[in-house]
């Protein structure tokens, strides 16, 4: 079935609470400070906002006026998709959103108030931390955000990082070699890196077809990797050679200066290179003291509560979600659930079991998209797996482009369901 703007929105719909009563209409109005406006974040406040009919405040701290995705950047690098339609604002966000435009700098829990860079203190009853990931320093040898992104850009946040990166292997020289650094495990969007050298390598087959690919990874194997392969040796045969460890895959070294890499001790020069370093939750997450030794922050599995603190909530990638990937998809689908959670403690509606979905599309080749997903439960120790699809390896083409349609299909909805 093709995944519609229309059908996505109508079920996120389906699944939304009924409205406050008028008895809670008339108590105190509390505050909901909702800091980071992506796929969970923004869904949170949006839906929150509206579900609770006006019995709640709700203000959302989100660091960009325009949020550009990540989701769907990479067709931007393979020139499938402007980089317009990547950006939202949120002006249709809905009412009862208060938007602020600022960076949350500080957490104070035992007075539950949120600092921001501009000076302003906001006040909450609830806190939600939707702030995605921030990056490991030195996490790959020699490279480090400040000043080595404008050098050998991550591109793992969208945005300007997206754009370098484009231009970057654009004026790559005929017969040049492209290298992206793989990211260690936990990290956002699994199989974001390998979709990416796809569609650099789609670019390339119209406008450098002799460019090289290195993909550089200190991962025995990662997601759809069987799926990726056979794509490469359809499509770009002898353009893409994929290093993991037993070839020195976790043991390199770069020099942006010279634009260098150090596989296992031999130097390799490159045109291009695209480090995506490993990751963690948001350093708000940290700045709140909700994170651990793992970088990530621990919840509760039926709500996405905070196991250090009972009223702040953690969704998205900088959750520790069992197994749950740290994906868009999982981020809006745990968003209603934190909003279901957020009215059962402030408003008294009935909370019923947490359920989850999650859903990752990768295009492999023009119209040729795949996907991989399943459903998800809360038990005492995790968000648990109890179903998995992925796409077979031998689909025919009509198939393939329908997934890749699906896909486009699904990016409509849920950007409409995230800003409105």
């Amino acid at each position: 079935m093709i995944l519609t703007r229309r059908l996505f929105i109508g079920t996120s719909l389906a699944a939304s609470s009924a409205l406050a009563s008028p008895a809670v209409l008339a108590q105190a109005r509390l505050h909901v400070v909702v800091i980071g406006g992506g796929a969970g974040g923004a869904t949170v406040a949006r839906h929150l906002a509206r579900d609770s009919g006006g019995a709640l405040d709700v203000t959302l701290v989100e660091t960009n006026p325009v949020y550009t995705t990540c989701f769907m950047s990479n067709l931007y690098l393979g020139g499938l998709r402007s980089y317009e339609s990547l950006e939202h604002g949120y002006g249709a966000i809905g009412a009862g959103v208060t938007v602020i435009h600022d960076t949350a700098t500080a957490v104070d829990r035992e007075r539950k108030s949120v600092t921001l860079a501009g000076g302003q203190s906001l006040a909450y009853d609830r806190l939600v931390l939707a702030p995605g990931i921030d990056f490991v320093e030195d996490a790959v040898p020699g490279w480090s955000l400040e000043p080595h992104a404008g050098i050998m850009p991550h591109a793992y946040k969208a945005g300007p990082q997206t754009q370098l990166l484009k231009s970057m292997v654009e004026a790559m020289p005929q017969g040049g070699t492209f290298a992206l650094v793989a990211p260690p495990d936990p990290y956002r969007c699994p199989p974001g890196p390998y979709e990416r050298v796809s569609m650099i390598a789609t670019l390339f087959k119209r406008t450098n077809p002799t460019a090289k690919i290195l993909i550089i990874d200190p991962k025995e194997g990662f997601s759809k990797q069987t799926l990726f392969e056979n794509a490469w040796l359809k499509y770009y045969d002898g353009m893409i050679d994929w290093i993991g460890p037993d070839f020195g895959g976790d043991l390199v070294e770069v020099r942006p200066e010279t634009m260098e890499l150090v596989i296992d001790g031999e130097v390799q020069k490159v045109d291009a290179c695209n480090v995506i370093p490993a990751q963690v939750a948001g350093r708000i997450a940290a700045a709140a003291g909700v994170t651990d030794d793992s970088g990530w922050a621990p919840v509760a599995p039926e709500s996405l509560r905070s196991k250090i603190d009972e009223a702040v909530f953690v969704l998205g990638d900088s959750a520790l979600q069992g197994d749950m990937p740290k994906s868009a998809s999982a981020a809006n689908s745990q968003a209603a659930v934190v909003v279901r959670a957020i009215r059962a403690d402030l408003l008294g509606t009935k909370l019923r079991n947490a359920d989850y979905a999650n859903t990752c599309w990768s295009l492999l080749a023009p119209d040729d998209g795949v996907k991989l997903g399943g459903a998800y439960e809360a038990t005492p120790e995790k968000i648990a797996s109890v179903h998995h699809f992925i796409s077979e390896a031998h689909e025919d083409a009509a198939l393939r482009k329908a997934t890749y349609e699906e896909s486009i299909g699904w990016y409509d909805g849920i950007t409409a369901d995230i800003f409105g």
